[in-house]
């Protein structure tokens, strides 16, 4: 297939080198000093087994270089979406559609906004990856998998292509019978996850074991499960169960890309994790005390990280 990764981070660079070291025609879009070093060295994945280089890589920083991709996977931010599928907008052929692996569960609303329906699938991934220099994309192991549907969790050739191009990849790939129930399912997690690593700068292997935040990472779960079900998503009944019992399973060392960021002083997908479980909760009637305190208590750094506010670090 000709895929194009639109977003050269840590999922988009993981998952778009796999598919190029299987043979796929990928162009990656990136910029700057990640963009000169894939020019010039390919793309770099570091892996617990060793290093793999996709290599020849195409790589660009204009989204015209996409006029003839068949899928684009969009590893943006998610305050970034929107814009992103402005850009593509022009330059989509007839037929070509996005996938996008965004962390929450806007990200397909906001594209549909933009290309209309029938170019846009929903999709989440689960890696631990990020960008460890310029070219490099650094995997701590474990599950690394993609799910994706089309939004009305229809069958269609597309998915079913997709999906083996990603098998062949040796990616795990599963199209779910319910696209929205992956989607919220996944944000439960994250939002537990990556929230209450923000605030307590550990690591889920310390997380999980302290009760202190166990008991926050439960509240969290609990609050955005109770959020989904207001909102006609089927979560099982055992949704908290199963969730903590991921986050048990998780790779000890493991932090999440919102935790990472806050901790960097750059600006986060806050306002679309956990702040979303808040905005969402308001919308349905539901409350949500923790996600509220992650949030206003992450709005400084959040709002230093985007220049609104200055204040020594």
């Amino acid at each position: 297939m000709r895929i194009a990764i639109y977003g050269t981070g840590g999922a988009g660079g993981y998952f778009g080198a796999r598919l190029a070291l299987a043979g796929h025609d990928v162009t990656f879009i990136a910029r700057g000093a990640h963009l000169e070093a894939i020019r010039a060295s390919g793309l770099v994945l570091e892996t617990p087994e060793g290093e793999l280089t996709a290599r020849p890589a195409k790589a660009s920083d204009d989204p015209a270089a996409l006029t003839d991709a068949e899928v684009v996977i969009l590893g943006v931010k998610a305050w970034q979406v929107r814009a992103a599928g402005e850009a593509l907008k022009p330059v989509l052929q007839p037929g070509a559609f996005v996938v996008p692996l965004q962390n929450g569960v806007e990200a397909a609303d906001e594209l549909t906004q933009v290309l209309g329906k029938g170019a846009v699938l929903g999709g989440l991934c689960v890696t631990f990856s990020w960008k460890s220099a310029p070219g490099r994309i650094r995997s701590i192991g474990g599950i690394n998998a993609v799910r994706f549907a089309e939004l009305d969790n229809r069958p269609s050739e597309r998915v079913e292509r997709l999906r083996q191009a990603f098998t062949a990849a040796g990616v795990k790939a599963d199209v779910p019978a319910d696209i929205h129930k992956a989607l919220w399912e996944k944000f439960v997690i994250v939002t537990a996850f990556g929230g209450v690593g923000a605030v307590s700068r550990a690591p889920v292997g310390v997380m999980r074991t302290m009760p202190e935040t166990r008991s926050l990472l439960e509240q969290c779960v609990a609050e955005a499960a109770a959020v989904a079900r207001a909102r006609g998503v089927a979560l099982a009944q055992t949704a908290v169960a199963d969730t903590m019992s991921s986050i048990d399973q998780a790779a000890p060392a493991a932090t999440s890309s919102l935790q990472r960021d806050i901790a960097d002083g750059k600006p986060s997908e806050l306002d679309y994790w956990n702040g979303a479980v808040v905005r969402l909760g308001r919308e349905a009637g539901i409350a949500t005390p923790t996600h509220s305190f992650i949030t206003d208590v992450l709005q400084p750094q959040e709002r230093r990280a985007r220049g609104d506010v200055t204040f020594p670090a």
